[in-house]
């Protein structure tokens, strides 16, 4: 999947472009909002018959899944659920999805669950497009963790061989969002956190992502602030309806809709993330929680100086004091990371998850995209340092 894009850009402070993604007809938020949300896009969309994509768990162990099935019943437009999708949505379960998807006739899906479920209906829609050869069909996300994959063009999934790949189009992007946090009360509390920790992810990475305007750094600003107040707060209160809600909608904020003239992708520590995600059957979530701390403290040596300054006017949302320096302010900003994934007990390491020290200079290499950059020694310095 993606490695940290080479090209030069212009700074984007004082010109640019934004555009929305084309496809996004609605996003409804709100404590049992799927009730009157669902039926109003699939009215939009004019669509009749749905297959819903989760992934075993939610469907086994919850009645998430059941509740928006009795929804669809209700309105006439339930297919079928299909709730074969594993964990870094494995190319076996998407082929799969797309074959009942044809069986039952559906033309939309709605997905439930998280980064998963979601790709994986991208990439059920894009290889039923390329069969076809018409027009895309679309995807109603309902999300129950904080990843933020409904708000993106692109999919990941993990291919025959292990490794992760990507299938990008504009016409992905999902058509409708439904946030209820009611739905969020059975999610895993070491998976909604960590997924928390993969929106802190977006939200500092797009403060240095090439091409990003103003605006959506700024919201950024408020995505950052508000995961910093309330993903202690879910910890402490897991039942806290109006927590959850705040959360889905910074994550949100990290990652908002846009649709850009070149797509450019976000930065180094997603960059490690996909390459240890798929290999090493590290989660998502966890992914961030090694990687995005270490990658911020690179920065303050590495970054230019217009990225080290928006990173180090995070600060001030966080209501931290300057250092009196920039390099001390995103070093600060690091530190303030990494106290958080430990504050949630998500410190995590390259040890548990039996990453072999030898794998290292590749991941490195797989990750810059270029074995004769400068910064590659570095960055294998970075992951020495996660064994700890």
């Amino acid at each position: 999947m993606s490695s940290l894009d080479q090209t030069q850009y212009g700074s984007s402070d004082l010109s640019g472009s934004y555009s929305w993604t084309d496809t996004l007809k609605g996003v409804y938020y709100g404590p049992g909002s799927v009730k009157t949300a669902l039926p109003k896009l699939l009215n939009t969309l004019e669509t009749k018959k749905a297959l819903v994509v989760t992934g075993r768990s939610l469907h086994d162990k919850t009645d998430v899944v059941k509740q928006v099935e009795n929804i669809l019943k209700e309105h006439n437009a339930f297919g079928a659920t299909f709730y074969e999708i594993g964990q870094h949505s494995p190319i076996a379960g998407i082929k799969n999805g797309l074959k009942l998807f044809k069986e039952v006739g559906a033309d939309v899906i709605v997905s439930v669950g998280g980064g998963s479920p979601i790709d994986a209906s991208k990439a059920i829609l894009y290889f039923q497009q390329q069969e076809t050869g018409g027009p895309y069909l679309r995807q109603i996300a309902i999300p129950t963790t904080l990843s933020a994959a409904e708000y993106t063009i692109g999919a990941g999934y993990t291919n025959e061989e292990g490794v992760k790949a990507v299938v990008s189009s504009s016409e992905l992007a999902p058509a409708g969002i439904i946030l209820d946090a009611e739905l969020t009360l059975a999610t895993p509390e070491r998976l909604w956190l960590s997924t928390g920790i993969r929106a802190l992810d977006h939200a500092v990475e797009n403060l240095y992502r090439p091409l990003v305007p103003p605006p959506i750094k700024h919201l950024c600003y408020a995505a950052l602030a508000d995961l910093f107040k309330y993903l202690p707060e879910a910890k402490a209160d897991p039942q806290a309806i109006d927590v959850r809600q705040k959360l889905q909608i910074a994550s949100w904020m990290s990652l908002w809709p846009i649709k850009t003239e070149k797509h450019t992708a976000l930065g180094l520590s997603h960059a490690l993330g996909h390459k240890l995600g798929a290999r090493y059957s590290i989660p998502h979530g966890i992914t961030s929680c090694l990687t995005l701390a270490p990658v911020v403290g690179l920065k303050a040596k590495t970054a230019s100086k217009e990225d080290k300054e928006w990173l180090a006017g995070a600060l001030f949302h966080l209501r931290k004091p300057s250092t009196g320096s920039l390099e001390g302010d995103v070093l600060q900003l690091s530190a303030q990371i990494q106290k958080l994934v430990d504050d949630l007990g998500l410190h995590s390491t390259l040890e548990e998850y039996k990453v072999p020290r030898g794998d290292l200079l590749q991941i490195a290499q797989l990750a810059v995209g270029n074995a004769e950059d400068p910064v590659l020694p570095q960055v294998v310095a970075l992951l020495e340092g996660l064994y700890a």
